[in-house]
């Protein structure tokens, strides 16, 4: 049969996670609108889309999302549903974008997973975790990022052959191995061990442990150098931590990097470090990989669907930067095994994050939720 092509495609906000599903969703046949839940300032213009992206004003033009927003919000998205009569909504994250969709009423949803919502957020309390149940009750088929995931939406009784299993992925052209002197050569940290960490600086990502673990390891190993990227809410602990240890001078605060410079800071530093509580198939890791930079990441489920130990990179206990810290000393003290995971990264990375091959699943999740849909109509025209 012929389907119809147009697609709601329903974010939080606008992120360059939502600029590389929208660019790939312009190249394919979909009409496609792309509303946003809230206008959170952001150094990223929607403008940057294709053309052929129709993007809405978002829902909440002048304030961020709260729960007291939803009565509001819902009439408005049973609105835009009305004008724009989408064939396909694809919404997340789950307690807020896909639970709006939910509550349109529309057929078919395709939600989201964006990780944390379902392996942390679904949990918090009974609120989120009855929005979550009503939700996925609502919902045609879930995209979901890696086991770990789907997992925990087969607790919530989710058949798991509506589950399509999509771990994003990456621009291997952009991000390729290499080595970036000037960088280093501007901080004067050429013959230094450097460290990079490019998390936010919110406490599901733990950038205070790594934070902790590089002023531990640096008693034992005096050359290390750490490349903080991001900002957050813990912006202030995070930098009183370094003043009170007296490290401010091996330390370099980079804010918030531009896409197009990262692969740059990847390729400046020689251990990429993430101490996140909570993540699906990470971005930056699959980044670091493919920049063929060994890694050291919390020993949480998501991370070890891509790390084994002492092949492509390594894992640390979660929570604990005393665990951190000694990876970090083992790794120094081990430098002749460097090159060979480095090489390994890399390839783990062309086999698994390859964004254009993995978007093709995405597709597949459209064309089932289409497909359901169409069932269910049918069956229903004959009762």
């Amino acid at each position: 049969m012929d389907f119809p092509k147009r697609v709601l495609y329903f974010s939080r906000n606008f992120s360059t996670h939502d600029i590389r599903f929208l660019t790939s969703l312009a190249d394919t046949e979909y009409d496609v609108y792309f509303l946003r839940l809230e206008n959170q300032k952001s150094n990223l213009r929607v403008d940057v889309l294709p053309s052929k992206i129709k993007v809405l004003p978002p829902l909440n033009k002048n304030q961020e999302f709260t729960f007291l927003n939803i009565p509001g919000n819902a009439i408005d998205l049973r609105n835009i549903i009305k004008q724009i009569t989408p064939d396909i909504i694809h919404a997340g994250p789950i307690q807020s974008c896909g639970f709006l969709a939910a509550l349109a009423g529309f057929s078919p949803l395709v939600t989201m997973s964006w990780g944390s919502d379902i392996l942390v957020d679904s949990e918090r309390n009974i609120f989120l975790k009855w929005i979550t149940k009503y939700t996925l009750k609502k919902t045609a088929i879930l995209i979901g990022d890696c086991e770990a995931v789907k997992n925990k939406v087969i607790q919530f009784n989710f058949s798991e052959n509506r589950i399509v299993l999509f771990p994003w992925g990456i621009d291997l052209q952009k991000y390729q191995p290499g080595k970036n002197e000037e960088y280093r050569k501007k901080l004067g940290w050429l013959d230094k061990f450097v460290l990079l960490s490019l998390r936010s600086w919110e406490r599901i990502y733990g950038v205070d442990i790594v934070v902790n673990g590089f002023i531990e390891a640096i008693k034992s190993e005096p050359d290390l150098r750490l490349i903080l990227l991001g900002n957050g809410s813990q912006t202030e602990i995070i930098k009183s931590i370094i003043k009170e240890a007296g490290l401010s001078d091996r330390v370099f605060f980079g804010g918030v990097v531009d896409q197009n410079d990262l692969p740059g800071y990847y390729q400046a530093s020689d251990l990429y470090i993430s101490a996140s509580y909570s993540d699906g198939s990470s971005v930056s890791l699959m980044e670091a990989l493919a920049c063929g930079i060994p890694v050291l990441v919390s020993d949480i489920p998501g991370n070890k669907e891509w790390i084994e130990t002492d092949k492509n990179g390594w894992m640390f206990q979660s929570g604990d930067y005393l665990s951190l810290a000694n990876s970090i000393i083992k790794i120094c003290k081990n430098k002749k095994d460097l090159p060979s995971i480095s090489l390994k990264a890399r390839k783990t990375a062309e086999r698994k994050a390859n964004w254009n091959e993995n978007f093709q699943k995405n597709q597949h999740a459209y064309e089932l939720a289409l497909n359901l849909n169409h069932n269910r109509e049918e069956i229903s025209g004959l009762t």
